[in-house]
């Protein structure tokens, strides 16, 4: 069981043994985080640097912030983690060089929710995680899973240069869009993922519901999609039922259901996909750690076949947890999951069809 886990040696135990000094990259967010679980294992940090055009004598808990070029200066040999998401083609390249001149780690720490996506943590979801990758539809997707895995143990980003493949091929071999589908989304942010939808259709659709919670984002969501026919927007969070919900207006891509760094809540409608349309064609949720939920409120399209679209990083489980779900809702569904061009492994998806 397991055996396409191969690594063994969980990323903070690496650092926490580790001879060499080690520089986070980057500050804000994801630095906090990092520093949190270096507390838990006793890990020390030399310091922080940053891109040179955010360095300017900026100081990060009580450490000057230095340049790359400054650090290598200095001292020859040390580690780096990275500390902030990569998504764009100029910052992975960047990125994958520092990789190639020092070691580079980019430990896992979840998006939403506590613990660590650790060897241990695998082992203990060893028969969940083993259902997974025998179920999934072809190899590709199961490398994919493996590499994903692999990742998150170590923060080793060969594994994410391995798997990464671009978005075009997710619509020409798996998501074969139609002129005629019903998609909702859930998630819609500022309105990116409905204009893609509508261009790689020719704006030959019968329908778009486009739901998204944080107010802000709504207002970039509806200000996009002004003049597009056939196209309902709902400034609520997906869920389970329709009812009302506690929410981190964040006017951001992480807004989410809960919050626990003091950020104001608000109130706001929570609504099911299947509440919206019950027969989509297409749904793509991107919703912030409510996909378990999400999912339950699409069960009626999920169960007459639609396709799905569904992100699989926000909490440690998704990975596993989500692919059941979807297979206990309609085990006819066949499951791929692929992984888009980000560090850490936060554009990886699970992908299904008929």
């Amino acid at each position: 069981m397991l055996d396409f886990i191969t690594e063994r040696v969980n990323s903070w135990d690496y650092l926490k043994n580790t001879d060499l000094p080690i520089f986070i990259y980057g500050m804000g967010d994801g630095a906090e985080k990092i520093l949190r679980v270096f507390d838990k294992y006793g890990i020390a940090t030399a310091g922080f640097f940053a891109s040179d055009e955010f360095v300017r004598g900026h100081y990060f808990k009580g450490h000057l912030v230095h340049s790359l070029s400054q650090i290598e200066s200095l001292i020859e040999d040390f580690v780096i983690v990275l500390a902030f998401g990569a998504g764009y083609e100029s910052l992975y390249r960047r990125i994958s060089d520092m990789a190639e001149r020092h070691i580079l780690l980019a430990p896992d720490v979840p998006v939403v929710g506590e613990g660590l996506f650790t060897y241990e943590y695998c082992l203990e979801n060893a028969e969940k995680l083993q259902r997974v990758y025998d179920m999934l539809a072809d190899e590709k997707s199961k490398q994919t899973f493996a590499d994903i895995i692999n990742f998150r143990i170590s923060g080793k980003i060969d594994y994410l240069h391995r798997c990464t493949v671009p978005k075009s091929e997710i619509w020409k071999d798996i998501i074969k869009l139609t002129d005629n589908e019903r998609y909702i989304d859930l998630g819609a942010y500022n309105g990116d993922t409905v204009m893609e939808f509508s261009e790689l259709t020719g704006g030959k659709y019968e329908h778009i519901y486009a739901v998204e919670p944080d107010s802000r984002n709504f207002r970039k969501l509806t200000k996009s999609t002004d003049g597009m026919k056939n196209i309902t927007l709902e400034n609520a969070a997906a869920w389970n039922e329709n009812t009302e919900l506690t929410f981190s207006d964040r006017s951001g891509r992480n807004s989410k259901l809960t919050d626990e760094n003091g950020v104001k809540l608000k109130t706001v409608r929570g609504i099911t996909g299947d509440s919206l349309c019950h027969n989509a064609t297409l749904i793509k949720m991107d919703v912030e750690g409510a996909e378990y939920e999400a999912l339950e409120g699409c069960k009626r399209s999920l169960e007459a076949g639609s396709r799905l679209i569904c992100a699989l990083y926000h909490r440690n489980g998704d990975i596993f947890e989500l692919p059941l779900k979807v297979h206990e809702i309609n085990p006819r569904l066949k499951l791929y999951i692929r992984h888009l061009l980000y560090i850490p492994a936060w554009e990886t998806n699970l992908y299904c069809t008929l």
